[in-house]
């Protein structure tokens, strides 16, 4: 399946969210949940900066939809997300049985981004979502976004404190 121009929208939006984390000061990540009719359920940005490190925009979308969805409604949904999940979200997504991902930019193009500004590196593989879920339903990335979700990275980058 390729990306639609509603599943555009909701990336939009979770660039959208991507940038209001950056304002915030965290790094500039943002993800949707919308539901198989196509309501909006929940969305969230990347507060890792400003709690801990597991504070995934993704991992809450898990953690909610886990609390107030019915596994049916978690397999119909979509999670839009600005950026691949990481493994961890990866992982909690398949745990509580969501459905389809799109996401606008791959965890390895931000890895090829992060080195080329010499970034430090993750301190976790940037595996694909298949390779953390192997049946997972993904689609993306949606190259009209890169260059907005590039220079988001890339603010980000130049304003983090040098380790």
């Amino acid at each position: 399946m390729s990306l639609s121009a509603t599943d555009l929208e909701h990336l939009r939006r979770a660039v959208a969210l991507a940038r209001l984390a950056l304002e915030r000061g965290d790094e500039p990540f943002g993800s949707v949940l919308v539901s198989g009719s196509g309501e909006v359920l929940f969305e969230d940005h990347n507060h890792v900066v400003a709690l801990e490190a597991t504070q995934h925009p993704e991992f809450a979308i898990a953690r909610w939809a886990g609390a107030h969805l019915t596994p049916a409604e978690r397999a119909a949904a979509t999670v839009y997300t600005s950026g691949e999940h990481c493994p961890m979200c990866s992982a909690a997504h398949a745990w509580v049985g969501l459905g389809r991902i799109a996401y606008a930019v791959s965890s390895a193009r931000l890895g090829e981004w992060r080195s080329a500004w010499g970034s430090p590196a993750s301190p976790v593989a940037a595996l694909s979502i298949r390779d953390v879920v192997p049946g997972a339903v993904v689609d993306g990335p949606a190259p009209e976004l890169e260059d907005e979700v590039k220079a988001l990275h890339a603010e980000f980058a130049s304003s983090a404190p040098t380790p």
